[in-house]
């Protein structure tokens, strides 16, 4: 067991414990929230984690998470418990407890009363606490201001986006109303949204814009629900200029997230204001989407975002790489795009890996010390899947012929293999829905996702898919 904290990202070792360990406690939970930003969506992190109230025990063994209300309380445990625990043990070498709970409310009947002299005084240290929740009222846009137009590279993967958002930007309320932006994570859908809030605030200061994240929303009408304030909700969200919202297929399964966008949606089209959505699929690709909304999400324009092109990935590392104030040679830059193409945010992380090996080691950027930084990476490149693999162990388990995978045949017994192969495809390349359809035999990209999400979701329920899924996944991991 460790006496320390392990801070091997870059950060100064920590002292013994002893003494000094109630000092240990803010380092901890900084170095947690360093690690859960590099590994999350910056939306779901700055949404979620970064406001986040801890207590942490001076022996560093026990992590209390203080959180508003129920619904956050029960969002947080389900979605980052778990991560936020594996962390936080990896860096004190130690079993941590995280316990989640709500701040307490004085009433006035105890409000002067003292606190337990055994309480750990509470810190705020993710950049403010979620007892601050800001007012509805309140027109913070949240806009991210580096994140512009001139900032975002431009690509064959984007340009159709970029086009729209531009236009969007110069004349809102008019074309391309409601704009929808869709394709995986890491791919840029984020920033593009931030650069038209900015440009619209940049041309004209007084409109009242507002970008959040889907899981805002939600949790604006719960606060709605609980406190009897839809007037207050409405008056907000219905006298937006441009309304921002990333990633709204996470208003599957709840109904009245839904009516309430739905409302909002149909006031700011009648006011001309615009609205700009982002999703990882296209409107009709939407799973347990009210089909009123998904026909209003498909009335203006959709565009799609595809993982960049090689020319692009460099300009993006490169551009990256100035930014950090480091010069990356463009042969280097070469090397890192041809080995990591799957999405913007891992180029990133890669970058940083690279810069920081560099100034640890006191080395100047090149190929082989790029080579040693992505040393993990690259390994697991060259023990990459290929769909044809996948094609063959799969119709080898189910003992179909190969060439049933590329053929129209729909009989049960070779349609459902075909759909696993094409999950586990998905699942273990970097492959893009589209280039797994032609691989497929020239099937759409919608065939390709459909059965993506029936065997996912099959999965769940069915124990012995399940366990044939995780036979043919060690089989082709080797």
């Amino acid at each position: 067991m460790n006496s320390g904290l392990d801070l091997s990202n870059g950060a100064l070792p920590a002292p013994p414990l002893g003494d000094e360990t109630a000092d240990l406690g803010p380092q901890l939970w900084r170095s947690c929230l360093e690690q859960l930003a590099q590994e999350l969506p910056e939306q779901q992190f700055n949404t979620w984690l970064k406001p986040l109230t801890v207590r942490v025990s001076d022996d560093l063994t026990q992590v209390t998470v203080l959180v508003a209300n129920r619904f956050k309380l029960d969002w947080i445990r389900t979605q980052y418990s778990q991560k936020i625990q594996q962390i936080l043990m990896r860096l004190c070498g130690q079993a941590v407890s995280v316990d989640l709970s709500l701040i307490p409310r004085e009433s006035p009947a105890n409000a002067g009363a003292k606190a337990p002299a055994a309480a750990p005084p509470v810190t705020a240290l993710g950049g403010g606490s979620q007892a601050e929740d800001p007012s509805l009222n309140s027109f913070k846009n949240r806009l991210n201001t580096s994140l512009t137009f001139d900032t975002l590279v431009e690509g064959t993967a984007n340009r159709m986006a970029r086009a729209a958002a531009m236009h969007v930007a110069s004349m809102p309320g008019h074309l391309y109303n409601p704009l929808f932006i869709y394709g995986g994570v890491g791919l840029g859908k984020t920033h593009l949204m931030h650069a038209v809030g900015n440009k619209l605030l940049a041309d004209r200061p007084d409109a009242k814009v507002l970008y959040i994240h889907a899981e805002q929303f939600v949790s604006d009408v719960v606060k709605a629900y609980q406190r009897k304030t839809f007037d207050e909700f409405k008056a907000h969200y219905h006298s937006l200029d441009l309304l921002l919202i990333d990633d709204v297929q996470f208003f599957a399964n709840k109904d009245r997230t839904q009516e309430e966008f739905f409302n909002a949606f149909e006031a700011l089209l009648a006011k001309k204001s615009h609205i700009v959505m982002t999703s990882d699929t296209y409107p009709k690709g939407l799973t347990d989407i009210h089909e009123r909304l998904v026909s209003r999400f498909d009335s203006g324009l959709t565009v799609a975002i595809e993982p960049p092109e090689l020319e692009m990935r460099v300009a993006i590392l490169i551009n990256k790489a100035r930014a950090e104030g480091a010069d990356m040679p463009e042969e280097v830059a070469f090397f890192v795009a041809k080995n990591v193409r799957s999405n913007v945010r891992e180029l990133e992380g890669a970058l940083r890996k690279i810069l920081a090996y560099s100034r640890f080691n006191q080395k100047e950027v090149s190929i082989q010390l790029a080579r040693d930084a992505l040393r993990d990476l690259l390994s697991i490149q060259n023990r990459q899947i290929s769909v044809e693999n996948i094609q063959k162990t799969v119709a080898d388990y189910y003992k179909i012929k190969v060439a049933d995978m590329y053929s129209k045949k729909r009989p049960a017994s070779i349609a459902r293999p075909r759909q696993i192969a094409m999950y586990l495809a998905k699942e273990l390349t970097q492959k893009s829905l589209p280039e797994i359809g032609e691989l497929f035999g020239g099937r759409d990209h919608t065939t390709v996702l459909h059965a993506v999400r029936k065997i996912s979701a099959e999965r769940q329920q069915m124990t012995e898919l399940n366990q044939q899924l995780h036979v043919l996944e060690q089989t082709l991991k080797g």
